[in-house]
């Protein structure tokens, strides 16, 4: 059983945060400090993973320690290609027909523990299933596989706050406590990856994200089906936290009027009443397309918490496709903390 008295290779306290470029030097850096037990921030197409090698102990718990995260929630082990994931988890029917479908990409599937996977148990949480994706951008790939081993990297910043989608996003939360970061530019899609579980019985959507449930349900030929974890349950995978993505403002959702002093995050064309008492809006589609609106999320919530409102009013957004992964990270940052 794993414990809070490990040996953790601890970067906090230690030299800045190294900014590494995006070229094969950078990429060989990169796998060289993973392979050392260190953390490296990854670019991915979703948005920046904090590596470190998922089947050391030592450095996964120096993981928590940086983010500052609850030791129950599960991390995502990414990998460079499928044929690495099913060393590392056994993939039924479901999860092979989604797997072949959608990887590389935003989708992270949570499947039994493979015999002899590497994954460590505090990775997994103590649980007997693993969370594995195999990421779309090359940048990434071609980390995981100068690393040589399955990559935790949950978001990098600091546990529950705004996931980030740049380079200086990192360095914002984690300058000092991590020993690297490869900066791979803006993340393209934005929002984390889709999570389905295929465990037992039909497969289950745990977090909508940057694959949307009705092309997931086009593949598998049937619906999704809803998670019926008990009240107060530990989660299975990452992203589950109630309060999670959260800015220091309070978040107000489906406003149509802005107060005084609020900070306003829009949609489309429409202009919600009260658009000029606010201390600052921004538009996160003029057009209403939700893939940019995804892509602009976190950094739109990061610029507008900035500004030192007390609430970041958001209007609506529609639920469809893309949207019902904008609402969901939305609703987490609103939640009661």
């Amino acid at each position: 059983m794993v414990t809070d008295s490990l040996d953790v290779n601890d970067d906090r306290g230690s030299m800045p945060t190294r900014r590494l470029t995006a070229d094969d030097a950078g990429v060989a850096e990169a796998g060289a400090l993973l392979r050392a037990g260190r953390l490296v921030a990854i670019p991915t197409e979703t948005v920046y993973g904090l590596g470190a090698d998922a089947g050391s102990p030592a450095a996964v718990a120096a993981i928590y320690a940086a983010k500052e995260r609850p030791r129950f929630n599960p991390l995502i082990a990414h990998l460079p290609d499928l044929a690495g994931a099913r060393r590392e988890g056994a993939f039924g029917t479901d999860a092979l027909r989604l797997a072949e479908a959608f990887w590389p990409g935003p989708l992270t599937l949570v499947v039994p523990v493979a015999a002899g996977g590497r994954v460590c148990d505090l990775a997994r949480a103590g649980l007997p299933s693993v969370a594995l994706r195999v990421p779309a951008s090359p940048l990434a790939r071609a980390v995981l596989a100068a690393a040589g081993r399955p990559v935790a990297a949950p978001s990098a910043n600091r546990s529950g706050q705004v996931s980030p989608t740049q380079a200086d996003h990192v360095l914002g939360d984690l300058d000092g406590r991590i020993a690297a970061v490869l900066d791979g530019g803006p993340c393209p899609v934005g929002v984390e990856s889709t999570i389905v579980a295929c465990l037992s019985g039909d497969p289950v959507l745990l977090r909508p994200g940057g694959v949307s449930r009705e092309a997931l349900e086009a593949v598998l030929g049937r619906r999704l089906a809803t998670p019926t974890a008990p009240a107060g349950a530990a989660p299975v995978a990452p992203g589950l936290l109630a309060s999670h993505y959260a800015p220091r403002a309070a978040v107000r959702l489906d406003a149509t009027e802005v107060r005084p002093g609020e900070a306003v995050l829009l949609f489309g064309g429409a202009a919600p009443r009260g658009l000029d008492s606010a201390l600052l809006a921004l538009n996160l589609s003029p057009a209403g397309d939700l893939g940019q609106a995804a892509a602009r999320l976190f950094a739109y919530l990061r610029r507008l918490d900035a500004a030192g409102p007390a609430t970041i009013a958001v209007a609506p957004i529609p639920e469809a496709g893309l949207g019902e992964a904008i609402r969901d990270r939305l609703a987490r940052a609103a939640a009661p903390r």
